[in-house]
């Protein structure tokens, strides 16, 4: 029994010492079980932090990143960051600000009040930007600063955009303006370009000799030199120099053209019979309208008496200034011919390079009284005109002591003498208004008695030996003429003559069917292929096509 208690007390004492050797061994592994945590956390702690000045490093990535964007959060000042989140903002309207200001710049803008106000809104940005550091002293940022400087900025950048939105519609408009202002521009020079190669084809066309009409010369010339017998020359008729028929004057090399006024004349006539046409042509062409005549004589028992220029002795260089001219401008035009390109940049050369310019043809008016010297009154027709109505009312219109009865063709400021004459020239300057209205050649009649009494054609000839270089106008007729005839023109009513059958596609069929005469002058000659159609009838009803050559040349009538 007693050796039962001991082994009892014994086995008691040895359970108590296990149980105090357990705990203690649970404790010690406690500790070094955070030990190591503690140990294996500051370890990463330190070892993911990057080196501030090393670029290059390379960026921590997965669990490492997560701990590094937390240990950032961890270490970031809130204020700084909203600081720079500010700076960000000013930065950004700063540029907007700019481009507006470049954009208005762009858009030839310079003065206008919103550039300004722009250029004064950067500014004020950047001098805002640029403030002394809102830091304190000791590194940090005081909170107040920065709310007074973010309310600066916020109020800044309202006022930015509230000028962005009010000049957004403005700039756009405006850049639609100065792209349409530029292409207008372009357009123009384009336009301007077109008009001088327009005018120059249109000059060519019309001063070129058609293929029919060359024909129908040469058919003629043919004509004469087969049978000599037929064509021989006649004696002159009293009725050429009878003062008290009617008496035209019609200068032209253009066969069919003046058989066409020959015809319209006499077929509207009241009394044909009574009628002299006293024509006048190149030495190339007389023989032509010579034998046109002869085959074709005027009907109605009209005269007509052809001569060439050359026939007129008196005119020769020595005593009309102006064949002088002409030869020298025939010069100049060889010379201008060798280059094209002086055509198109200079269109006042178009007038030197026409060959009616540079016709003694052309200029044959200015000699009347010389030329028939017996008679008393004169109607003289260009070749592009058409009779419609009896003229002879026009020798009965009482021209008051006037010379020349003409229809003016001025209107508004246009077809004044300034468009005529060169008005910078002092002898121009000191003569003439620059406002008088400018009358038409085509149809005129002249009283023969008073231009030897007021010696027109002394005045003629003085004025084209001023004119030698050219600096008072160009060489044309109608330039010397209205200073020949400067008040000395009676106006006569505008239904005697309608102008611009040849340019102009608007003339109401009304006004032209109620004139007396309508004029083809323009380069759309009714013979020509570039005729105007609403007109061209009107004259080629007048051509005579029953005669055989007329029909050979295959005129386009």
């Amino acid at each position: 029994m007693a050796i039962a208690v001991r082994s009892s007390r014994g086995g008691g004492s040895g359970g108590v010492g296990a149980g105090f050797r357990s705990l203690f061994s649970y404790r010690i592994f406690i500790s070094a079980l955070f030990s190591l945590l503690f140990i294996a956390t500051v370890s990463v702690l330190l070892t993911s932090r990057p080196p501030p000045t090393h670029h290059h490093s390379r960026l921590p990535s997965g669990a490492n990143a997560y701990m590094h964007r937390t240990f950032l959060a961890l270490n970031s000042d809130p204020l700084k960051t909203r600081l720079d989140l500010i700076y960000k903002q000013a930065n950004d309207h700063i540029t907007l600000v700019k481009t507006y200001a470049a954009y208005a710049r762009k858009l030839k803008l310079e003065n206008s009040k919103q550039l300004k106000m722009f250029d004064d809104l950067a500014k004020n940005f950047s001098d805002l930007t640029s403030k002394p550091s809102l830091f304190e002293t000791d590194g940090n940022l005081d909170e107040d600063v920065l709310r007074q400087f973010e309310k600066e900025v916020k109020d800044r950048m309202k006022f930015a955009r509230l000028m962005v939105a009010e000049s957004k519609e403005n700039y756009d408009n405006q850049l639609k303006i100065q792209k349409l202002k530029d292409t207008i521009f372009s357009v123009s020079e384009s336009l301007g370009k077109a008009k001088k190669n327009g005018a120059l084809a249109s000059s060519i066309a019309a001063k070129s000799i058609p293929k029919s009409l060359h024909c129908l010369a040469m058919r003629l010339v043919e004509e004469r030199i087969s049978h000599p017998e037929k064509y021989k020359e006649e004696l002159p008729k009293a009725e050429f120099e009878d003062p008290s028929l009617y008496h035209y004057a019609v200068f032209s090399d253009n066969v069919i053209a003046v058989s066409v006024v020959v015809r319209s004349v006499v077929k509207n006539a009241e009394e044909p019979w009574k009628h002299v046409f006293h024509v006048v042509t190149d030495r190339m062409n007389v023989a032509a309208m010579k034998v046109w005549f002869r085959m074709r004589p005027v009907e109605g028992g009209a005269h007509l008496e052809v001569k060439a220029v050359e026939d007129y002795s008196f005119l020769n260089s020595s005593y009309a200034p102006v064949l002088r001219q002409i030869e020298s401008a025939k010069k100049q035009r060889f010379n201008f011919e060798k280059t094209t390109e002086n055509v198109t940049k200079d269109g006042s050369n178009m007038k030197l390079k026409n060959p009616e310019s540079m016709s003694m043809l052309n200029h044959l008016r200015f000699y009347l009284p010389e030329m028939y010297p017996k008679l008393h009154k004169i109607l003289l027709l260009d070749d592009d005109v058409v009779v419609q109505k009896d003229l002879t009312g026009l020798w009965k219109i009482d021209l008051a002591g006037k010379v020349n009865g003409a229809v003016e063709t001025c209107f508004g400021s246009f077809r004044r003498f300034s468009q005529y004459l060169n008005f910078t020239h002092p002898l121009i300057k000191e003569r003439f208004n620059p406002k008088a209205c400018a009358w038409a050649y085509g149809m005129n009649i002249f009283d023969l008695d008073g231009w030897r009494r007021e010696k027109c054609t002394e005045t003629y000839e003085e004025w084209q030996n001023l004119n030698e270089d050219r600096t008072l106008w160009k060489l044309d007729a109608l330039p010397p003429g209205l200073i020949t005839f400067y008040s000395l023109t009676k106006s006569l009513d505008k239904s005697w003559h309608v102008l611009g059958l040849g340019y102009n596609p608007s003339i109401s069929m009304d006004e032209i069917n109620n004139a007396a005469v309508i004029h083809y002058n323009g380069n759309m000659k009714p013979w020509l292929d570039i005729a105007m159609n609403q007109y061209k009838n009107l004259w080629t009803k007048y051509v005579d096509n029953d005669m055989e050559f007329v029909q050979m040349c295959n005129f386009g009538v």
